[in-house]
């Protein structure tokens, strides 16, 4: 199997934008566009690390960003450099050997899709290396000093460059040596100066580049946020589970301090099961228990939230995201008022879902029924679904 590592650079300031932040932090969907970026890369199987170049001075602030979304598994931010060649050569660096092809990815482009990301590598893999483009169709002028019309480009044969360019890690190697410290636009221009072809593979019109102002716009149109008024599904989940010894309370994928925990067949998180049946719900598709029956052994002592993950997953591929989530966590002890923060940041990252659009709730029963008693803990959970243009072809298989 290949090993493919992608590469990200996001050093730049972006003063096109004319913007408070650099452009690749502002926010697009809820989420900022560095983050779109390194997502679709991080679905990707065959990404074994993701190396991220940026501005010295954000290197804390991007690491923060990457745990708030769970998006550090496979991925590593260092300091990039003044040119986005420089960035490059930065995460080129921290690969080894057993890299065997590498797509640097502009982190200013957000709505790059799965598929285009497959035929970039699978092209690498063939010939050695490739860029994502689309064919140029409108007329082309070249102007003169004074912006004045001096001839028509014949477009024949022009395509308009995009990313992901993949590359055997040997070749971007050998093209960075040949190149010595000429200024490049791109890693395709790079392997040109040495010699070495480059295919064209088919990339998007959806794969623009965040520059100016009114991208983002167009990028918030593409992703399908600019509907007033989109359709809605609504789910109810429920779940409960019974106190036992020696076990760990888990509620909300966080360990709660308890001496006694939930029995179950997994962790027993009767938070993340609620919220798991109440999506499954709005989607129609049963419950959690027909998706992870308890008869099998992979789901023992699971952690839920890699269900929630799942089911989520599910959830976009049917075309639809979290609106908001409401959640009642019913139980007489312990006291779950320091952990509700960190439950909701925790299962909005499961979700893709901003923490903003979750409520969690604690309450007790006065001693009354089996969560007085404190015999067990239930939970209730409403979602409300919202729908987006289908994401399926954007995850790698």
């Amino acid at each position: 199997m290949i090993q493919a590592a992608a590469i990200i650079p996001a050093a730049g300031s972006g003063t096109r934008m004319q913007a408070s932040l650099p452009k690749q932090y502002l926010e697009l969907s809820g989420r900022p566009v560095l983050i779109h970026s390194i997502a679709a890369f991080d679905h990707c199987a065959e990404i074994e690390r993701i190396v991220i170049a940026v501005a010295a001075d954000r290197l804390d602030s991007t690491r923060r960003l990457l745990e708030e979304y769970r998006l550090g598994a496979k991925t590593e931010v260092i300091a990039g450099g003044r040119r986005r060649q420089d960035s490059v050569r930065a995460g080129l660096d921290q690969l080894g050997d057993d890299i065997d092809i590498v797509l640097v990815h502009d982190g200013a482009r957000p709505l790059v899709a799965g598929d285009v990301i497959r035929r970039c590598l699978d092209e690498a893999g063939r010939s050695g290396a490739a860029i994502a483009a689309v064919p140029v169709k409108d007329t082309l002028k070249r102007g003169d000093t004074d912006r004045r019309i001096a001839a028509t480009v014949d477009r024949d044969g022009l395509w308009q460059a995009q990313t992901p360019q993949a590359v055997r890690l040997s070749l971007l190697r050998r093209a960075f040596a040949a190149a010595g410290d000429v200024d490049v636009t791109d890693e395709a221009m790079l392997l040109e100066i040495a010699g070495i072809p480059v295919s064209l593979v088919m990339g998007s019109e959806s794969n623009i580049k965040i520059t100016r102002p009114e991208d983002l716009i167009m990028a918030e149109k593409l992703l399908g946020q600019a509907d007033p008024a989109p359709p809605m599904r609504i789910g109810h989940g429920f779940d409960a589970h019974r106190l036992a010894k020696e076990r760990r309370l888990v509620l909300g994928g966080v360990e709660i301090d308890h001496h006694r925990g939930l029995a179950g067949h997994s962790d027993a998180d009767v938070v993340t099961h609620a919220v798991c049946d109440a999506i499954l719900g709005a989607l129609g598709l049963g419950d959690i228990g027909s998706h992870f029956p308890d008869s099998a052994a992979e789901y023992k002592d699971i952690y839920s939230i890699l269900l929630l993950e799942r089911v989520c997953a599910t959830m976009r591929g049917h075309g639809f995201s979290v609106g908001n989530l409401d959640i009642t966590v019913v139980c007489q002890q312990p006291k779950l008022a320091p952990y509700i923060d960190a439950m909701r940041r925790t299962l909005a990252a499961a979700c893709a879902a901003e923490p903003s659009r979750l409520n969690i709730k604690a309450t007790t029963t006065e001693k009354m029924g089996y969560t007085g008693r404190e015999e067990g803990i239930g939970c209730h959970a409403v979602a409300l679904l919202t729908a987006q243009p289908p994401k399926a072809d954007n995850i790698c298989r």
